[in-house]
């Protein structure tokens, strides 16, 4: 991999890991539901799971997908499915640290890693940095690209978690944190937009 492409990998990595879509907006409303902390399993298993897809979606589970054309609609209403019930949590969560509640809990490590299975966005981002950056599919290209979206990942997602614990403050109203969290479960609705196309 060249100089100039490793550029363009690092850069597309970085533009599709900080833009807005389900993981950012989830961990942007679990780090204002919930703290930087409590979402450190939720951040983990986003970078690692997506880390893992890349490499997998690169060594040729795609081929899967292409024997049995049905998975595709199989894993669209799955993403569509989970995406609402995620919205409907979002919605109806209330911030743990205002509520002394132990009930309510961020997403865990393993939800997050499984999550990137029915990310639209994810999917996209990862037949995109495969196809373009590791057309040959070689073990080492495939490590390569997938290596770049784990070093570059982690540090976009946290922005938003921080983002999200930064304006706890402003959420210690009730009726505040109740718009917001109904603004972040309809931006993850309408981040269904790529599973319509």
């Amino acid at each position: 991999m060249t100089f100039d492409i490793l550029t363009a990998l690092m850069l597309f990595a970085l533009v599709s890991s900080i833009t807005p879509g389900p993981n950012n907006l989830m961990l942007m409303a679990s780090g204002a539901n919930y703290g930087v902390k409590r979402s450190l399993p939720h951040m983990f298993g986003v970078s690692l799971g997506f880390t893992l897809m890349v490499t997998l979606v690169g060594l040729g589970i795609m081929q899967v997908f292409d024997m049995f054309p049905i998975t595709y609609q199989i894993l669209k209403v799955l993403s569509v499915t989970y995406l609402l019930y995620l919205a409907y949590k979002i919605a109806t969560a209330s911030n743990a640290k205002q509520n002394n509640t132990t009930d309510a809990k961020p997403m865990t490590f393993f939800q997050a890693v499984l999550f990137q299975w029915v990310n639209p966005k994810a999917w996209t981002m990862a037949l995109t940095a495969i196809s373009v950056y590791a057309p040959s599919k070689s073990v080492l290209a495939v490590v390569m690209v997938s290596s770049v979206f784990g070093a570059v990942n982690f540090p976009c997602i946290s922005t938003w978690t921080i983002l999200g614990q930064k304006i706890q403050g402003f959420l210690t109203d009730d009726k505040r944190l109740r718009v917001f969290n109904f603004t972040m479960a309809g931006l993850l609705v309408i981040s269904l937009y790529p599973i319509f196309l």
